[in-house]
């Protein structure tokens, strides 16, 4: 589980986050949802540790992520856009990180995707010759590998052939379904749609949604996600012209 309390965060004197109380629980497949600058990729850095907030804190499963990189273990992470040595080969990699987390028994790898993506043809290339939705396959590959309870993917889909795209989306449903919790950012609604059960809408820096998909339909009179973002987005502009 993760949970915000009075999440905020600044720069100089733009604030990016303002005030955000959420809570992520396990088996739930979170879409992190918003126009771009919304506050989605910052939010995402502070849970991953990679920012430090101005004021507020997160907690997983009830540990403050301030205090101390441990909770880590438990996340996996895809980035938009990998940035592997370029030299590196494809089976070092996957050396390299097994050494780098050997709390992780080879027993509980989760190879799946590394299996139906076929990594193993990719092994003696350098991944910097890798195209882009070669290098999206094992970076999908990686933040599954070590058989996280918490994943958090950016733009997953992004670049990914129809047969790849189909293949992950797969892994994040059965991964929803095994308790896992997963918080996916995308500008692609339509595989949203199809990986999630809830949405976190932030304009702002603010919460302007957080529930169930149901209940944003129940909200929005839509059933298509795509129309019920529109359907927030004008909400929203309704109540700035009425303040």
């Amino acid at each position: 589980m993760i949970e915000t309390f009075q999440l905020s965060k600044c720069y100089g004197k733009q604030e990016v986050l303002s005030d955000l109380n959420l809570r992520c629980e396990a088996g739930q497949s979170i879409a992190l949802i918003g126009p771009n600058g919304a506050g989605k990729t910052t939010l995402s850095k502070i849970i991953l540790g990679q920012v430090i907030p101005t004021s507020g804190r997160v907690e997983v499963d009830g540990a403050d992520v301030s205090k101390g990189p441990d909770y880590r273990r438990e996340l996996g992470y895809m980035p938009q856009i990998s940035r592997f040595p370029a030299q590196m080969k494809t089976h070092q990699l996957f050396r390299l990180m097994r050494r780098l987390r050997p709390d992780v028994a080879a027993s509980k790898y989760d190879t799946e995707l590394y299996e139906t993506l076929e990594i193993d043809q990719m092994n003696d290339k350098a991944l910097g010759a890798l195209s882009g939705g070669m290098q999206q396959r094992v970076s999908a590959a990686l933040a599954f590998y070590f058989n996280p309870r918490i994943l958090i993917l950016d733009e997953p889909t992004a670049g990914l052939d129809p047969l790849a795209n189909e293949t992950l989306k797969a892994k994040i449903r059965k991964s929803s379904e095994e308790q896992r919790l997963i918080i996916t950012t995308s500008h692609i609604l339509n595989d949203l749609e199809e990986i999630c059960n809830h949405v976190i809408y932030l304009l702002e820096g603010k919460v302007h949604f957080a529930g169930s998909l149901e209940q944003l339909r129940e909200r929005t009179n839509e059933t298509k996600l795509n129309k019920m973002v529109v359907s927030l987005i004008k909400s929203n502009q309704a109540r700035v012209q009425y303040q």
